[in-house]
């Protein structure tokens, strides 16, 4: 999805570059506090004293002007993860960065694809050292997806409140495409995004970053042309 951003951007704003530091299944907290081993085993351990990780020297090597980032969304529902370790790690990313204009922005994640009714569960081992080692914290139940999207859309409002950062819509943006447009697959498992949801989520950034409408593109990537034309739409 980046790469598909910076190909848009190329076309109008060759100025504007995009760099990004993502792994696969990794949180922001984990992106501070993990040493990287093996990149295609996914192998991590936890760094030590005087050790600096890849994300870490990403953030520091450059006066960025934005920095977009991306959680979870599991750990978004679970209050203590976002106490203990999602706005921590936001507030630690806010000040490795040099650029005191810099504009931070959290990507709104969207539903599972997971039946309901469901609920989500970590023990207190894995959040913080100060909770109960084996007692579960957990997310509401949650019954439908009109629910799910709206615990999302809270958490991230308030995790965006209590760092004083912006956040995207693609989570709305994603169930209204669902509800009018079944017949795009936005998803190509339970949660990742499709060839077309990345499309779709690239469309949303180039607007973030340029202020222009992604329908005056002519960009339409490996898409067919229609159909990459109508998710321009669809993000407006």
């Amino acid at each position: 999805m980046p790469q598909t951003v910076q190909e848009m951007l190329n076309e109008t704003n060759p100025n504007i570059k995009i760099d990004q530091s993502t792994f696969p299944g990794i949180s922001l907290n984990s992106h501070l506090n993990f040493i990287l081993i093996d990149k295609e085993k996914n192998r991590r351990r936890k760094k030590v004293e005087g050790e600096i990780t890849a994300t870490e020297k990403k953030i520091v090597q450059k006066k960025w002007d934005v920095v977009i980032m991306q959680e979870g969304t599991v750990r978004l529902l679970i209050p203590e993860v976002k106490e203990f370790q999602v706005n921590p790690a936001i507030d630690q990313i806010k000040s490795l960065v040099n650029n005191p204009n810099c504009r931070f922005i959290i990507f709104n994640t969207w539903p599972s694809k997971k039946d309901y009714p469901k609920e989500y569960c970590y023990t207190g081992m894995i959040v913080d050292e100060s909770l109960v080692p084996d007692k579960k914290y957990c997310s509401p139940i949650i019954t439908n997806k009109e629910q799910e999207l709206d615990l999302i859309n809270k958490a991230y409002k308030s995790v965006a409140d209590k760092n004083n950062i912006e956040k995207t819509d693609n989570g709305n943006l994603f169930f209204r495409v669902e509800k009018r447009n079944p017949e795009i697959e936005l998803l190509e498992d339970q949660i990742h995004p499709s060839e077309l949801g990345a499309f779709l989520n690239a469309c949303v950034f180039y607007q973030i970053l340029t202020n222009k409408k992604a329908t005056d593109l002519k960009y339409y990537g490996k898409l067919d042309r229609k159909i990459a034309n109508h998710l321009k739409k669809l993000a407006e």
